[in-house]
């Protein structure tokens, strides 16, 4: 069953396939509100907020309408605005994303050497956007880790396309100055682009 197809079900009294949608986009939703929360007990609360945004959705579902936006598009923007609602409660904001107990995984095949300098990397390209002003920081976390389209980035922030791609280059070309130097001008957007692919 399609989005569609799952939603006029749902919306004719069949919920308990709210669940099918759910399994679809939860990963997904998660990971989003992850890279975006900066507030306390990071990954807590993005479970928390995850749950949330599945609420929220559930609950406005009825007012859901396809010809507005895609139903993966109208959810990120319900974590989004859940994501920043909670972030304006909590008005801390400083928790950075190594701050939150998240630890990548590494290859099997790496040695301890490589895997510290792999985690390094990874800690610098983090910290660097999370100093992004929040929808710079929302474009890139969209773009790079959700491979979103300029259109549904676009619906999600209220921007128009060109305004988004503008933010996308403000924000690459800011995390490549703050990792200049640690990785060398030529040397710090390919480390950027070489961390997007992990």
């Amino acid at each position: 069953m399609t989005d569609s197809q799952l939603i006029r079900e749902i919306k004719d009294g069949n919920v308990q396939l709210y669940s099918e949608l759910m399994r679809r986009y939860q990963r997904k939703i998660l990971s989003f509100i992850f890279h975006m929360l900066k507030g306390a007990q990071l990954e807590l609360l993005a479970e928390d907020l995850c749950s949330e945004t599945f609420y929220k959705a559930y609950r406005s579902l009825h007012s859901f309408r396809e010809v507005d936006a895609s139903f993966s598009t109208w959810l990120y923007t319900i974590a989004r605005n859940t994501v920043l609602s909670e972030l304006r409660k909590q008005k801390s904001g400083n928790l950075s994303l190594d701050d939150s107990g998240y630890v990548p995984i590494a290859p099997f095949e790496a040695v301890p050497e490589q895997q510290i300098l792999l985690n390094e990397r990874m800690s610098l390209v983090r910290d660097a956007i999370n100093n992004l002003p929040e929808k710079q920081r929302s474009a890139l976390i969209l773009r790079e880790y959700d491979q979103l389209d300029y259109q549904e980035i676009a619906c999600i922030l209220g921007q128009t396309v060109s305004s988004v791609k503008s933010l996308l280059f403000r924000a690459r070309a800011s995390v490549k100055v703050q990792l200049e130097p640690y990785f060398g001008e030529q040397s710090a957007m390919d480390e950027y682009e070489g961390m997007k692919t992990r």
